[in-house]
């Protein structure tokens, strides 16, 4: 019988690119492979589930670490920066999961038509086993891209399934804060989209507790509370992460780049960079490119 895992190994296989990303036709639904142990990766996650099939990794957020392997899922529930590594994985047994992308509507729908949740409302990070009727949606999910023809029919009916079984397993309680109508994290996620389209322009933060619709000392203190930064540190993390992509991907220099995301002072995004990954942009950069080098096999 075929298993998740042998629908995400053949599609990943097929269809990863250079960073073993392979999206799918299905909406939010993405296949994640690697043949090697990984260098940190930092990005600022959307709202995501992620169901690991093989290998292991370990993301951080602020001071909290998250080490999770084949079996487990890990949910981030909020816009919130993360550092990741892929710990586990060989070309024999390459790291593989499954990635699916919120939908916050939909969980808002579900969550309307479902009895009220008991305990608390849970943490924006969480790892917990994966819930076998979530593992049973995917599957379906991921066995309707060798029938293009059910695609446009079944795939939404199946992942409202998958919300489904998400909001019903251990993953629910946080999941559920999602969907609030109006609620502090629809409210802040209003906000985060604004800084992540303007990251390199300012923005007052009474400009962003007014999309919010919250004065600024209210908005201050939900949107550390949901993303577990400042309003002001996460635009620079925005930027500082930009920065580095840049380097890194289109051979920007530092200082180009640097402007590119807003900064005015060359030195000042120098020291920042710095502080944020360990080195300055010249040697991380060179460090991170080398990393990438010696996980590639040899020709």
């Amino acid at each position: 019988m075929t298993t998740l895992l042998d629908t995400v190994r053949r599609h990943a296989e097929a269809h990863s690119d250079a960073d073993g990303i392979a999206a799918t036709a299905i909406r939010g639904l993405t296949t994640v492979r690697a043949t090697a142990p990984s260098g940190l990766v930092y990005a600022i996650s959307r709202p995501l589930a992620c169901l690991v099939l093989q290998g292991a990794k370990h993301v951080t957020m602020g001071t909290e670490g998250f080490a999770f392997s084949a079996g487990d899922s890990l949910l981030i529930a909020a816009d919130v920066p993360t550092v990741s590594q892929i710990t586990r994985a060989s070309r024999t047994a390459p790291y593989l999961s499954l990635v699916l992308e919120l939908d916050p509507a939909l969980i808002a729908e579900l969550a309307a038509e479902m009895p009220a949740a008991s305990g608390s409302h849970g943490t924006a990070v969480r790892v917990e086993p994966t819930d076998a009727e979530a593992a049973d949606a995917a599957l379906r999910l991921m066995r309707l891209l060798d029938r293009p023809a059910a695609l446009p029919v079944l795939s939404e009916q199946l992942l409202r399934e998958m919300h489904y079984w998400l909001l019903a397993g251990r993953l629910g309680p946080s999941i559920r804060r999602l969907g609030w109508p109006d609620g502090p994290a629809q409210r802040i996620a209003r906000a985060v989209a604004m800084l992540r389209a303007d990251f390199a322009m300012p923005l007052p933060v009474e400009r962003l507790a007014a999309v919010a619709g919250m004065s600024p000392s209210s908005f201050h203190q939900h949107f550390r509370a949901v993303t577990s930064l400042s309003p002001l540190q996460f635009q620079k993390q925005l930027r500082l992460i930009e920065a580095r992509r840049l380097m890194l991907a289109e051979g920007a220099s530092a200082s180009s780049a640097a402007f590119a995301v807003g900064y005015e002072s060359v030195p000042q995004f120098t020291r920042e960079y710095g502080r944020f990954f360990g080195l300055p942009p010249v040697r991380e950069t060179a460090a991170a490119r080398d990393a990438v080098r010696a996980a590639q096999p040899a020709a």
